[in-house]
């Protein structure tokens, strides 16, 4: 196990978010609540550095589940060989969460595939005895400023926050109609961390009981 891990813990909040399920195909369904590298890229978004490891450990959910239908055009990659030569879009339905708000909680701790590292990261991991705790203080220094590696988004890039930052107090927990059982959660696609393949992971019967999910602990996989 890890002798060394340090917590770090945030608030977001926005009009729109999605976390797609897989199994919807192409016309997305999220999932109630943030999968657990949605909860790393939304940290990350704060302060990236590979040389520390993201462990999302809770969200706590802070406003009622609310489903609503969502259209928009997409441009992107999957569309058909002619629609993509032709330069058009085609509209794409899904089924979003609107006015969301979580806390959010993670610990980090060294990156175990310092292999893979690049060279920056590789010089700056040098330089401390203690990348968890580096990144913890810089982390929290820059969440109370309001600054940020890239503008959090809540799922897709264009479902902005409307708020992001330290932890409020009068942002309570909502524990009505929020116990749910989730057969199976994307966990990860790139499983073995910075610079990997692609390694689709899930996790199974996912519970948010009063509105608090606890991702399940697979540190384990990491250990040194």
């Amino acid at each position: 196990m890890y002798k060394y891990s340090y917590p770090i813990e945030m608030e977001i909040a926005g009009g729109s978010a999605i976390f797609c399920r897989p199994d919807s195909g192409d016309c997305p369904v999220s999932y109630p609540a943030p999968t657990y590298s949605a909860a790393q890229a939304i940290f990350k978004s704060i302060l990236w550095g590979p040389a520390i490891e993201i462990i999302p450990t809770k969200v706590e959910i802070c406003a009622p589940i609310q489903y609503h239908s969502y259209t928009t055009n997409y441009g992107g990659l999957l569309r058909s060989a002619k629609s993509y030569k032709d330069g058009s879009s085609y509209q794409l339905y899904a089924t979003i969460l609107i006015d969301v708000c979580y806390k959010l909680f993670a610990e980090v701790r060294p990156n175990p595939y310092k292999d893979r590292l690049s060279a920056p990261a590789l010089e700056w991991d040098a330089k401390t005895t203690s990348p968890g705790h580096a990144y913890q203080a810089i982390f929290n220094r820059r969440l109370r400023r309001g600054q940020c590696y890239a503008v959090p988004a809540i799922g897709w890039n264009e479902f902005k926050t409307s708020y992001y930052g330290p932890l409020r107090e009068e942002t309570k927990v909502c524990t009505i109609g929020t116990d749910i059982v989730i057969p199976s959660m994307l966990r990860e696609v790139f499983g073995g961390g910075y610079n990997s393949s692609v390694s689709y992971i899930y996790d199974q019967n996912v519970r948010i009981i009063k509105g608090c999910l606890f991702y399940p602990d697979r540190s384990e996989r990491h250990a040194e």
